[in-house]
């Protein structure tokens, strides 16, 4: 059926292939990776590319073979090399991502059998990964590579086998992973193309669906007639324009391809794919001498930053051009090289059209006729005195849209300076492709020097046009990446004048910087230990190879129960409004609609309580935000359901007040109650005789999870006793299940939830899939049959929001030799319409807000803003991060106002008595922090490369770096003293084998693996012999939520009494029959009969709990510690910065498995990239969240790792409050990555000093390009002043 076209939808729900996941649904994530073969009959091979398969409509692959990550290798069969090494190399967290970037490697060496290492980062590019950091996955691909191709940036590590390229490898320490036994790659064993589709008759095709009909031509004359017939359908190729919302009636798809050389240069078919252009101007440069190839060379810059490889292998140089967007790059580029278009048409044949801007008439408008195609486009070889650049910034450096992007061709009178003809083209700084024609024109003739210079920045500013209010925003930093660019451009012509003899000015040598475009130490394990024992090895993750054979089944993967129907949310449209109708009768009348549900179908009840606050299922009278759920529409479908929701008519009346902002809720005194404190010392006082005080603050901005899985569930009625089942994405099943009987009425031992494994969590799985679930329930009851909720991404991300945004302001008294003697800290935070977990969230961000410094007075307040977004909730940190970000704040302002380096004023003010207090009264010893940092310094050669930075900032004019190091004390476990226990049952058959169940919930972190680990070694069985199947609450009741770091801790014991109560029970008659089996001594157990069953509670360690009335309390069992040193370059002129590396030195006691601890510092750190230099959250003046969906919201991509990563553990470290001495790993590390943006901001004040600037200056998190730049005060950004506020009406405003 069209109405349901697209891959991913047949391969999940028609062929029942779950391997190939939806993340996104546009293209943006890579999880639906498959490879589709191609026969060329042109060139008699067959063509391997990725696609993304919510993407590519079934239609379009007529003839095609499409292999996904099921065709190439099983658990059941034999793996495929590709997905034995991902999951050898700890490549594979929550799995969810894991068999798209199993299918991107598997096509690369279909085609390259040896790939490079940059081969497998083109590959990788268009695969995101949300759980690994992304250098376990490369650490197993690498091993494809020529040892020559491995070692690339030394990333050669003796514990991989290779010779080691990173300094302080330890011969002596244990193997991360090996590969001595791995699959050797044996291309004669891929699946072979059918030669049944070698044969296939080419012809036109028509596909007709109930809503669209798609139309293939069979040739150019067919293909001009069909468009004379219907010349409003567009034509497609790749799809990835239009891409999952065809609401056309009409599509004509185009197959074919087409590339000449010509004299005057390349002409390429306007269905050759962005690959394909990709590959043929690396011939071009590669064949032809480079002064022909300079504008070829600019657009391969371009092509390697556009996009993902899979879209490139989709999208074609035709639709980019045509779908008139000023933000795809290409149109400036080939602009600026005077490219020429063939059209045609059936009435009036083939016309050249000059590519400029009056192609594009308007946003997505060009001025082709309706009935005209697009047939090629010329792209012209340079002239001799040519030079061509290529600029783009985006929010990520590879595979996000350009913010701005330019295209810059001059040519000169030969043997001169001279300008004959200039070409400077500008996409989004504007509604189409800018040409700045007054500029170019009045250039001409003039000589290539500093009075071109100056008078071409100045008539730039006149000419570009960007209104205060224009769509997009960042108004006064793409105003100055456009003079930036253009001061680039001639920088770079200037120097290629000069190596020409050209008598131009001179050039400063610190200028030519703005032309400039694996270590795992562990501990070791006891001689003493069993090699049996696996506590302590880095075992690989249980799952690994199910997940990376797409074997191992996620909620969605369930097959469709019969009678199975769907839900769909309607969320309101306003932020605060009085509903005052609900017409779902248009709705209602659609094709497979069975039901509307809203506030009145509510079987028990709709409102709850929550921590005290009211919390409503449907809104009733009354909305508080937009994407608050009215009611959800059930149909058979879920396309159906999601039509017929946008056809709910709800009425509203606006209601007052309406903001959004910690500001706004400042100025209202809009707070949610209780409002918090801690206080130690006398602030007050000691204000009173400190040698300087400092009044500052920072803000914070929020985050989403961006869990690869959305959320949602699959609720069953069974039919008797109103019992029901749920097959939920929880990370907290008992509290679903408690949420759901209180919606319907019913007694939680009727409703059982199935949680078998999450894709990604992070704290976002735990409350609001409680309010989805019960209203999945509440519509299986209804209807009495089963229903679906699959959460599409961008809704997952309007609905259940993220990160609390925090402002932090202070007031700091310290001393001229940077002693901190008072600290006085307000925290606010935007908890949304909802309190939800707002306050325990702002709780933690109070607790920790000393980090690893003794202030002896110190006084935090914590205020919790209500305004009318969606309600924030818990998110990886539980508000660590921020409050820990807030106190380096003032480390670091501390540190510039006295003149001292950041890490000496980090020092004085560390704890460092052996016994100290924190700010709430909890005794702790700061040792093996203080050894974690002292570490970090060595090992990072932090005094060394400091030096090496100064030296580098001063030769540099326009490229700075900064270095960083922090030191952390995060605290583990719930601060409320009855969420600290864990269940676990554990059964022995009579085969011996064990099935172990528990309360955690695996997401990733491998908790089931550390389960395992631990049960093998009390009943010292091997890990092969127990099996875990699920959490569930028919096993293990009332749980408490997988959270805080707690879950090994919590779980892992209770699994350790179990096995240890069950070896008691067995003990005597293992004593009596030493030579019996592990079988035998389960069979003959003595007495007959006695159950091999047992459940355990386990409350862990001393009670914790806070005074909060008293400012103290012992809020956590134990703090992890660590340290973290980060070196960064930023590029003056963009904003742009590299992560050049990162140590990170964790102390995380006596491991249980460092391959995965060391996967959970990693892959905290690199959300923590995420949190503090790239993710921005997006609002409308209405409410309204605009960043929903990858294409909008960017997340750290593979591009974003420091290429030197270098994790270490420290050794000999003890933690006598846990497992086996162990410590939890997984939250502490998303703070480190605040070394980056302390880094950013030592390279900034290097920038800012050369200027004559201030040391001290603000900067908000996350440090985008937009504020790295505009930070960079200079000549450009005084071009673009800010407007006054009120002045003008914002495109989106700051949350």
């Amino acid at each position: 059926m069209l109405s349901q076209n697209h891959l991913h939808v047949s391969l999940l729900y028609i062929v029942l292939l779950t391997g190939t996941k939806y993340g996104c649904g546009g293209g943006g994530c890579g999880a639906c990776t498959v490879m589709v073969s191609k026969y060329d009959q042109l060139n008699n091979r067959v063509l391997h590319y990725t696609v993304n398969a919510c993407l590519q409509p079934i239609c379009t692959l007529h003839g095609a073979a499409v292999v996904t990550v099921e065709g190439i290798g099983s658990t059941k069969t034999k793996l495929h090399p590709v997905q034995e090494r991902i999951a050898k190399a700890h490549g594979s967290q929550c799995g969810f991502c894991t068999p798209g970037m199993v299918m991107s490697m598997y096509t690369l060496l279909r085609n390259k059998p040896h790939p490079t290492m940059e081969d497998i980062r083109e590959a990788l590019g268009g695969n995101l990964c949300r759980c690994t950091g992304y250098r376990p996955i490369i650490d197993g691909f690498k091993t494809f590579c020529d040892v020559s191709n491995a070692s690339e940036n030394g990333e050669g590590c003796c514990q991989n086998g290779e010779s080691g390229g990173n300094p302080g490898c330890r011969e002596n320490e244990m193997e991360l992973f090996h590969m001595d036994n791995v699959l050797p790659l044996d291309p004669s064993q891929d699946l072979i193309f059918p030669p049944e589709l070698m044969k296939r008759a080419c012809g036109s095709l028509c596909f007709q669906g109930d809503r669209l009909k798609l139309i293939s031509p069979v040739d150019l004359t067919n293909l001009l007639e069909l468009k004379t017939e219907y010349p409003e359908a567009p034509v497609v190729v790749g799809n990835t324009t239009i891409g999952i919302n065809l609401l056309l009636c009409h599509l004509l798809f185009v197959i074919y391809l087409l590339c000449v050389h010509v004299h005057a240069g390349v002409s390429m078919g306007a269905v050759c794919t962005l690959s394909s252009l990709k590959e043929e101007m690396e011939r071009a440069v590669r064949e032809m001498e480079a002064e022909r190839t300079r504008g070829y060379q600019a657009l391969l810059q371009t092509l390697q930053c556009l996009a993902g490889k899979q879209i490139r292998n989709m999208a074609t140089i035709g639709g980019n051009i045509l779908s008139a967007n000023p933000k795809y790059d290409l149109n400036s580029v080939l602009a600026a090289l005077d490219c020429t278009l063939q059209v045609m048409s059936k009435e009036n044949g083939t016309r050249a059209i000059t590519l400029n801007e009056e192609l594009f008439t308007g946003f997505g408008k060009t001025a082709l006729r309706p009935d005209e195609v697009l047939l090629s486009i010329d792209i012209p070889y340079s002239k001799p005195w040519e030079f061509v650049s290529a600029f783009r910034q985006a929010q990520r450096r590879e595979f996000a849209f350009s913010i701005v992007n330019a295209g810059m061709k001059v040519l000169f009178r030969e043997g001169t300076n001279i300008v004959e003809s200039l070409n400077i083209y500008y996409g989004g700084v504007g509604p189409t492709l800018v040409k700045v024609g007054r500029t170019c024109q009045k250039l001409v003739g003039r000589s290539w020097g500093e009075d071109l210079l100056a008078d071409a920045c100045r008539l730039l500013e006149e000419e570009v046009e960007l209104s205060d209010s224009a769509h997009g925003g960042k108004v006064e930093y793409r105003k100055t990446l456009t003079t930036s660019f253009f001061f680039k451009f001639y920088m770079q012509v200037l120097q290629e004048l000069r190596e020409r003899d050209v008598n131009v000015c001179l050039l400063p040598l610190e200028y030519l910087s703005a032309l400039n475009v694996c270590l795992f130490p562990l501990q070791l394990v006891s001689n003493a230990q069993s090699s049996q024992d696996p506590v302590g090895h880095p075992m690989m993750h249980q799952a690994a190879f199910h997940q990376a054979t797409g074997e191992a089944q996620y909620y969605d993967d369930i097959p469709a129960v019969q009678g199975e129907l769907f839900v769909f949310m309607v969320t309101s449209t306003r932020a605060h409004a009085k509903i005052i109708n609900i017409d779902p009768s248009e709705a209602l009348g659609m094709t497979g609609v069975v039901t509307f549900l809203s506030a009145g179908d509510v079987p028990g009840q709709n409102r709850r309580m929550l921590f005290n606050n009211p919390e409503e299922l449907f809104a009733e009278e009354e909305v508080s935000c937009v994407g608050q759920i009215i009611g959800a529409v059930v149909a058979e479908s879920r396309e159906q359901a999601r039509r017929a929701a946008q056809m709910v008519k709800v009425t509203y009346q606006d209601l007052l007040p309406v903001f959004f902002t910690i500001e706004e809720a400042i100025q209202h005194q809009s707070f949610f109650d209780p409002k918090r404190k801690l206080e130690r010392g006398d602030v007050d006082k000691a204000f009173e005789t400190v040698d300087q005080i400092l009044e500052d603050e920072i803000y914070l901005g929020g985050q989403e999870h961006f869990y690869m899985e959305t959320q949602g569930l699959i609720a069953v009625p069974k039919g008797e006793n109103g019992e029901l089942e749920l097959f939920v994405a929880s990370q907290h099943s008992a509290y679903t299940q408690e949420v759901v009987g209180i919606t319907l009425g019913i007694d939680s031992n009727k409703i059982t939830c199935h949680v078998r494994r999450l894709g990604g969590a992070f704290g976002g799985k735990v409350m609001k899939i409680a309010s989805l679930s019960a209203i999945t329930a509440t519509a299986a009851v209804k209807t009495g049959r089963p229903v679906r909720c699959v959460l599409e991404r961008g809704d997952d991300m309007l609905i259940t929001s993220g990160r609390h945004p925090f402002l932090g302001k202070y007031k700091v008294g310290y001393n001229n030799d940077g002693t901190i003697m008072a600290a006085d800290i307000t925290y606010y935070s935007n908890g949304g319409c909802t309190l939800n977990e707002s306050l325990a969230i702002m709780e933690k961000a109070l607790l920790h807000m000393d980090n690893g410094y003794k202030i002896p007075n110190l006084r935090g307040r914590g205020l919790v803003c209500k305004t009318y977004l969606p309600s924030y909730t818990a998110f990886r940190g539980f508000g660590g991060p921020q409050g820990l970000m807030v106190m380096e704040s003032v480390l670091h302002e501390v540190a510039v106002k006295c003149g001292l380096p950041p890490q000496k004023v980090r020092e004085i003010n560390m704890y460092r008595e052996e016994e100290c207090y924190t700010h709430h009264k909890q005794l702790f010893s700061p040792r093996d922090m203080l050894r974690c940092w002292d570490e970090c310094l060595d090992k990072a050669g932090y005094h060394d490369r400091l030096q090496a930075i100064q030296q580098f900032n001063t030769s540099n004019r326009w490229k700075k770096r900064g270095i960083s190091a922090v030191p952390m004390k995060f605290g583990v476990g719930f601060s409320k003293g009855f969420f600290n226990q864990g269940a676990a049952l554990v059964n022995i058959y009579k085969d011996g084998s064990v099935l172990v169940a528990h309360g955690g919930t695996e997401m990733g972190q491998g908790i089931n693996t550390k389960a395992l680990q631990i049960a093998s070694r009390i009943l010292k069985v091997p890990m092969s012999s127990i099996h875990i199947k699920e959490t569930c609450t028919g096993n293990v009741p009332n749980a408490a939520p997988s959270a805080a770091s707690f879950g090994t801790d919590a779980v892992g014991m209770a699994v350790k009494d179990a096995c240890e109560k069950l070896m008691r029970r067995l003990k005597p008659f293992m004593e009596n029959h030493p030579k019996y089996t592990w079988q035998q001594w389960v069979i003959n157990q003595h007495p007959p009969g006695y159950p091999n069953a047992v459940t355990v509670w386990v409350s862990r360690g001393p009670h914790t709990d806070m005074d909060w009335e008293n400012s103290e309390g012992p809020a956590y069992y134990y703090f992890t510690f660590g340290a973290c040193c980060s070196e960064v370059e930023i590029d003056c002129l963009t904003g742009d910065h590299k992560n050049l590396r990162t140590d990170i030195v964790m102390d995380v006691g006596r491991s249980l498995n460092p391959a995965l601890d060391i996967g959970q510092i990693e892959g905290g750190f690199v959300q923590g990239i995420g949190l503090y230099t790239i993710e921005e959250l997006q609002f409308s003046l209405e409410g309204v969240l605009m960043t929903r969906g990858p294409s909008q919201y960017k997340i750290p991509a593979l591009c974003d790792v420091p290429p030197q990563f270098n994790v270490h553990l420290l050794a000999n470290a003890q933690n006598p409050h846990a497992i086996y001495r162990s410590k939890g790993i997984g939250e502490p590390p998303v703070f480190l990555a605040s070394t980056i943006f302390f880094a950013i901001k030592e390279a900034v004040a290097a920038a800012r000093r050369e200027r004559g600037l201030g040391d001290s200056f603000p900067l908000s998190s996350p440090a985008t390009a937009e504020r790295i730049r505009m930070a960079c005060e200079d000549q450009f950004t005084e071009m673009a002043p800010s407007p006054k506020k009120g002045t003008f009406k914002p495109w989106s405003i700051n949350i």
